[in-house]
C-alpha cells in the first residue's frame, strides 16, 4: 500500500496509496464517491438538503449585505488615489473609486430590503427551514432585484461561493416537495471542512489492478487548520496540490488583505521545501479552469502581484490559452526555484482540471495511476 498526499484548491489535501488527499471549503469527497465508488442511495443523496438549501440562505445574505456595504459607499473616490507603484493597492483603488463613482445601482427597493432582512435572519439561525415555495418566491424576488444582480458581477469581492448562480437558477426545483438532490447538486454544494475526514477509492473503478487503493485525507484548508494535517505528510509517495487558478482577484476568507493566488503560490513553495518531500513526486491540478476562462476575458491577470508582468495579446479563445499557459509557466519556474539541486528530478506534472467536469476529473486521476505505477515499476 503507498501514501499520497494532496494539497486541494487553496490550501490542502492529503493522499496516501492506500494514497491520500484534502481539499478545503468543498465535498470533495463527496466527489471522490461518485466518481470511483458506488456513489450516493437516495437516502445519502437526501442528507444533502440541508447542506443544499443552507448554500441558498448563504449566497443571498452574502449578496443582500454586500449591496448594503456598496450602496453606503461615500461619492469621494479622490480619497482612493494611490500611485501607480503599489499594484496591489492601485488596483483595489481604482476598483473602489469605480464602486463608489455611482454607488447608487446598489440601493435595493425597500419592499425588497423587508425580504433581505428576513432571509438574513434565516441564515443567521442554527434551526433554519428547508426552502419551500413561499421562501423560494422571496429569494426569486431578491435576485432579481437590479441592486443585487449588480452586485453579483462584484462577487470576487465579497466571498461569493461559485454555486451562486447554479443554485439561484435551480429554486424552484430545490424547494420541490420530495427533493432529492442530484449527482450535480450535491457536486455543486460546499460545506466548510474542519479537522480531518478519511476516504478511500480506486481511481480505476472496480478494476483494481494490483489492489491500488487512495486515502484521501478531506483537511481544512484555512490557515488554523494546517497544524491539523502536516503530520499526514510523512512517507506519501506523491503530492497532488490543487490551486483554484480562478481565484487571481480573490482574496482569503480568513484575510480579507490577502490574495489567494499569492496565498496559493506560498503555500506552494512551503510543501516544495518541506524535508519529508525530497523524493516525492508532485502533481499539480490547475483547476476551475472553466470559471477562470470565463473571468480572464473581464478581470486582467495583473490585478494579481504575481502575475503582474502580464501582457493581453487579443479577447476570445486565444487569450484564454494564452494567459493559462502563462499562470502555467509561473508555476513551472516557481517549482524549480523552490526545488534543490538533487529534487529537481522528482516526478512533477501538471494538469488542467474543471472539478464539475467528472469525465475530466476522472480520466485525470487515471492517468496519475498510469504514472504513479510505471514510477514504482521504474518504466
Amino acid at each position: 500500500m503507498s501514501v499520497l498526499t494532496c494539497v486541494l484548491d487553496n490550501m490542502g489535501s492529503s493522499c496516501s496509496r492506500s494514497h491520500s488527499l484534502s481539499e478545503a471549503e468543498t465535498t470533495k469527497n463527496a466527489k471522490i464517491k461518485l466518481l470511483f465508488q458506488a456513489g450516493f442511495d437516495e437516502a445519502e443523496l437526501r442528507s444533502y438538503t440541508s447542506v443544499i438549501h443552507a448554500n441558498v440562505y448563504q449566497t443571498i445574505k452574502i449578496l443582500y449585505e454586500g449591496a448594503k456595504e456598496l450602496s453606503q459607499v461615500e461619492s469621494d473616490s479622490s480619497k482612493y488615489v494611490i500611485s501607480p507603484d503599489n499594484q496591489i493597492l492601485y488596483e483595489g483603488a481604482k476598483e473602489l473609486s469605480q464602486v463608489e463613482s455611482d454607488s447608487s445601482k446598489y440601493v435595493i427597493s425597500p419592499d425588497n430590503q423587508e425580504i433581505g432582512e428576513k432571509l438574513s435572519d434565516i441564515d443567521g439561525r442554527l434551526d433554519y427551514p428547508l426552502l419551500n415555495k413561499e421562501l423560494v418566491l422571496d429569494v426569486k424576488r431578491l435576485w432579481q432585484d437590479p441592486a443585487i444582480q449588480e452586485t453579483y458581477l462584484r462577487g470576487s469581492i465579497l466571498q461569493l461561493p461559485d454555486c451562486a448562480q447554479y443554485f439561484m437558477e435551480n429554486l424552484d426545483r430545490l424547494a420541490e416537495a420530495g427533493y432529492v438532490p442530484t449527482k450535480e447538486d450535491v457536486l455543486y454544494a460546499r460545506v466548510r471542512t474542519n479537522g480531518v475526514v478519511q476516504i478511500q477509492f480506486s481511481p480505476v473503478g472496480e478494476n483494481k489492478r494490483g489492489g491500488e487503493v487512495y486515502r484521501l485525507y478531506d483537511v481544512g484548508g484555512q490557515r488554523n487548520e494546517r497544524r491539523k494535517w502536516i503530520h499526514l505528510f510523512e512517507g506519501v509517495n506523491a503530492v497532488i496540490f490543487c490551486a483554484a487558478i480562478s481565484e487571481y482577484d480573490q482574496m482569503l476568507f480568513e484575510d480579507e488583505t490577502k490574495n489567494r493566488m499569492m496565498e496559493i503560490k506560498e503555500l506552494f513553495d512551503w510543501v516544495l521545501k518541506q524535508r519529508c518531500f525530497e523524493k516525492t513526486s508532485f502533481i499539480l491540478f490547475l483547476n476551475k479552469f472553466d470559471i477562470f476562462e470565463k473571468k480572464i476575458q473581464k478581470v486582467p491577470l495583473s490585478v494579481c502581484e504575481w502575475f503582474k508582468d502580464y501582457q493581453p495579446i487579443a479577447p476570445g479563445k486565444q487569450e484564454v490559452e494564452h494567459a493559462y499557459e502563462f499562470v502555467k509557466k509561473k508555476f513551472e519556474e516557481l517549482y524549480f526555484q523552490s526545488s534543490k539541486p538533487d529534487r529537481v528530478d522528482r516526478v512533477f506534472k501538471i494538469y488542467r482540471t474543471t472539478a464539475l467536469d467528472q469525465k475530466l476529473v476522472k480520466k485525470t486521476f487515471k492517468l496519475i495511476d498510469e504514472s504513479m505505477r510505471r514510477s514504482r515499476e521504474g518504466t
